[in-house]
């Protein structure tokens, strides 16, 4: 069966979630190819305070924080439409993340600043269609991690990942602001399995209404 005879009319706007290093931007990448998509990346590596919050993560949260949700922002403000180029728009992240990532890591002061300007912000952004959340194991993402050997992820510590991993599984198990996809990534490789990627991109395509935890089929 063809992606094309699986696709819903309605469905359009992906959006990949997970912790650091769980496989976000690799999935949005074969999903994209898979089904000619347009594709909507992080620029992570684009925020100026990123190294520095890592090295010294309270005296850069907030610098760190406000220049994510500001980028978010405008990626997210000018999402494109449907056109007659792509049938779908993949992203690899969604707005609401930055809240995980600000909680966190901010003082209480700068917080309630935060909270001031991220509402008038996410009033105005359009909600995806499907939300995928990767989950995994906190021993496989530190191992993902140093893998990938990112200079300024070089200052993460497992204890950070170990609150940021806690964090996520938390914020999307309450989570009901879209239809919600959750993949165990310890039990499937979308990445070197083809068959895996298949599967997953049918269940991709045929949404749940609410929360769907993702079965992998058996090998």
């Amino acid at each position: 069966m063809s992606s094309e005879d699986l696709s819903l009319k309605s469905l359009y706007y992906f959006a990949i979630e997970g912790v650091i290093g769980v496989g976000k931007t690799s999935l949005a990448r074969l999903l994209g190819e898979k089904l000619d998509a347009k594709l909507v990346l992080e620029e992570s590596e684009a925020n100026l305070y990123l190294k520095d919050f890592y090295r010294d993560p309270q005296r850069y949260a907030f610098q760190t924080q406000l220049f994510f949700l500001l980028g978010r922002y405008r990626q997210l403000l000018n999402l494109p439409q449907r056109d007659l180029f792509h049938k779908y728009l993949i992203a690899d992240y969604i707005f609401a993340k930055d809240k995980i990532f600000a909680f966190m890591n901010l003082e209480k002061r700068d917080l309630v600043l935060y909270e001031r300007v991220v509402t008038l912000l996410e009033k105005e952004l359009p909600k995806p269609d499907l939300v995928i959340y990767l989950q995994s194991s906190t021993e496989e993402l530190i191992a993902n991690i140093k893998k990938r050997n990112k200079d300024y992820e070089k200052n993460i510590s497992g204890e950070y990942v170990k609150r940021l991993n806690e964090a996520y599984n938390t914020f999307f198990f309450r989570y009901t602001d879209t239809p919600l996809l959750v993949i165990n990534t310890t039990e499937i490789d979308f990445v070197k399995n083809e068959e895996d990627l298949d599967d997953l991109l049918k269940q991709i395509l045929n949404p749940p209404s609410g929360m769907k935890y993702y079965v992998p089929r058996r090998r």
